[in-house]
């Protein structure tokens, strides 16, 4: 039994501080101020710890010697009450205590100073149970929306805008950044600035419901030229079907149920209460990091969404079998 739950522990701790969500990484800068701070932190806390226990050891060593007689018990307890061990004990637990509280200190200043000089913003909406992503521009036509994914460009310091339109939700990049809480009628807001290229996993961080586990976004880090170029891809509108089949598909999507939820750019599907459907193909997964992108897995969630994330808010339609590949040619279109 204890051998399990050693094994358990140690799968959660490799989990924790590895792939694509590693609070350990710091690669991101408030990610890494917050490492440092930790082992700070625990540095501390062990020289006490080491402190604290020699000193029972000691004090635990001292009691087996052979036992004082009443006078002799009367007079060190007198001369005990304020010796130059209690002195240096004070002193220290007061050093260590200030140490750690100005650690913190200059640590929060550090991550509010990259709030001012944040290049771009982005505009994170919590819904249950998917992320809606704005990317905000002076320019109107500038304006790209996209969902359960963010692209950010390596070195660029990046202010995220937090919104909830339901419960608490928690926005949670490990790799990048600590947590911050999405609360029903307040804009919150957290910092990212990515130091290194790669793919990252953002979570919800806070139960939200019953797919909450299953509320996850795509973050990828990239260069500022490859991030120019999937910033103006994203921008231009869907691609137009290009087979009999695409075209029944583009049919069905935008005459039927699929258009009073989803937005379809330049297309007649103009919902706004489900993700953006412009450049779905385009993406790594699909339901908020449920299902990895690929063909099999699209059938399954449009056939079923319920059997794949029950209690989401995608109805079951019931598409006959032409109706169902005609939906899934012209999704798979979207790129």
């Amino acid at each position: 039994m204890m051998r399990r739950i050693w094994v358990f522990a140690a799968s959660c701790a490799l989990s924790a501080c590895s792939g694509v969500q590693n609070a350990a990484a710091g690669e991101g800068a408030e990610s890494a101020r917050f490492v440092d701070l930790f082992t700070f932190f625990l540095v501390i806390c062990a020289i006490m710890y080491l402190l604290v226990m020699t000193a029972l050891v000691v004090a635990v060593w001292r009691r087996r010697r052979a036992p004082l007689t009443v006078e002799d018990r009367s007079h060190h307890q007198t001369s005990a009450l304020v010796t130059p061990a209690l002195i240096a004990w004070i002193a220290l637990v007061v050093v260590g205590l200030t140490a750690l509280t100005v650690a913190s200190f200059f640590t929060d200043r550090s991550n509010a100073a990259d709030a001012r000089k944040a290049a771009m913003t982005v505009k994170v909406t919590a819904n249950q149970w998917w992320w809606d992503v704005e990317y905000s521009s002076s320019d109107p036509s500038k304006t790209l929306r996209t969902a359960n994914e963010i692209h950010l460009p390596v070195g660029i310091a990046v202010r995220v805008l937090l919104r909830s339109n339901d419960v608490i939700h928690s926005f949670w990049v490990p790799s990048l950044a600590g947590k911050q809480d999405l609360i029903p009628g307040r804009t919150t807001d957290v910092q990212l600035l990515p130091r290194k290229i790669g793919l990252y996993r953002g979570q919800c961080a806070e139960f939200c419901g019953v797919q909450h586990t299953q509320m996850a976004l795509d973050i990828t880090v990239e260069s500022k030229a490859d991030f120019q170029g999937w910033y103006a891809a994203q921008l231009k509108p869907a691609q137009a079907p290009a087979t009999p089949l695409e075209l029944a598909g583009y049919r069905y999507v935008t005459t039927r149920e699929c258009s009073s939820c989803h937005n379809i750019s330049g297309t007649p599907a103009g919902g706004q209460v489900a993700p953006d459907l412009t450049h779905f193909a385009s993406r790594r997964s699909i339901a908020a990091g449920t299902l990895p992108m690929a063909k099999g897995n699209l059938y399954g969630w449009i056939a079923d969404p319920q059997s794949q994330k029950p209690g989401s808010h995608m109805p079951t339609v019931g598409l006959a079998p032409n109706e169902l590949h005609a939906v899934v040619a012209y999704l798979e279109r979207l790129k």
